[in-house]
């Protein structure tokens, strides 16, 4: 979390501090009109960026949830496991001190024994009451990529509302550019993002395709994952885990883009086996 110090430096700081607030807010001003037109029926804006082999995918959002409950839960590193988990290639989360360990799959199906094991180290940067920071961050991941980060900003609206900016990035290794491009013509070839990167003379969207199409998806799952976990904190603790599981696949089935081989049933026994083995 980041400290203040006494003196000359508690100025500085305190500055710095509501510029980190008003900063965010100013991006919720500055997104009003996509906020209030979005195409996915509540507001919501989502864009990425490529700057050679860094890729990023970043969501902006209004949650109806209350700002104290949102930066208590995400403040929580067991809480971003719940998040992790939500992944249908995550197999299994860890809290170490201050590291989450998740282990990842290439395939849904694959056993949790043949996942890679990706090291992010937790930070809470900013926890205050109009404003929290956290970041996720590891040096490498599989097949060659690095750099990855998850980071979050969040503050409150009004009383019953908080906006969020949430971003996924990673940067891709030579190895990773390989397998990268390979999926793009393989696999991946027809599948799009979110954000519109021109109009048919009709009218009709023509969404952003390759490797930014890949951060948007990545980027709106995450999104899901913790608007699922945040939801599911109304109900029971015993009944969390299916909550946040049926949420998470009902919200991304909604989306051709973010359409699963693994239909919702299985995806729920299967999750909930992985739960029970950790």
């Amino acid at each position: 979390m980041r400290r203040c110090y006494p003196l000359i430096l508690v100025l500085l700081c305190s500055a710095v501090q509501a510029q980190d607030a008003a900063g965010l807010r100013g991006r919720h001003t500055a997104l009003q009109q996509q906020l209030a037109g979005s195409p996915f029926g509540r507001p919501l804006h989502v864009e990425s960026a490529v700057d050679g082999g860094t890729h990023k995918g970043d969501v902006h959002a209004v949650l109806d949830q209350p700002y104290a409950a949102v930066a208590a839960a995400l403040a929580r590193p067991t809480h971003w496991c719940d998040i992790l988990t939500l992944q249908i290639n995550v197999k299994r989360c860890e809290v170490s001190s201050e590291t989450l360990i998740a282990f990842i799959t290439k395939r849904p199906r694959d056993p949790v024994s043949s996942a890679h094991r990706i090291d992010f180290r937790f930070e809470v940067a900013a926890r205050r009451a109009d404003y929290l920071q956290v970041a996720l961050n590891a040096p490498s991941g599989p097949m060659g990529t690095r750099d990855y980060e998850i980071r979050l900003e969040a503050a409150p609206l009004d009383a019953r509302r908080t906006f969020i900016h949430l971003s996924y990035g990673y940067t891709l290794g030579a190895m990773a550019r390989l397998a990268m491009d390979a999926y793009l013509v393989g696999p991946g070839r027809d599948k799009t993002g979110f954000s519109v990167a021109e109009r048919r003379p009709d009218g009709s969207p023509v969404y952003v395709d390759g490797v930014r199409g890949v951060a948007e998806r990545s980027a709106m799952r995450y999104y899901l994952a913790i608007d699922a976990s945040l939801q599911a904190l109304a109900v029971p603790p015993p009944q969390r885990l299916d909550a946040r599981l049926r949420r998470w696949y009902t919200e991304a089935a909604r989306y051709p883009q973010l359409k699963e081989k693994v239909g919702a049933d299985e995806y729920v026994e299967m999750k909930r086996r992985e739960a029970a083995a950790s």
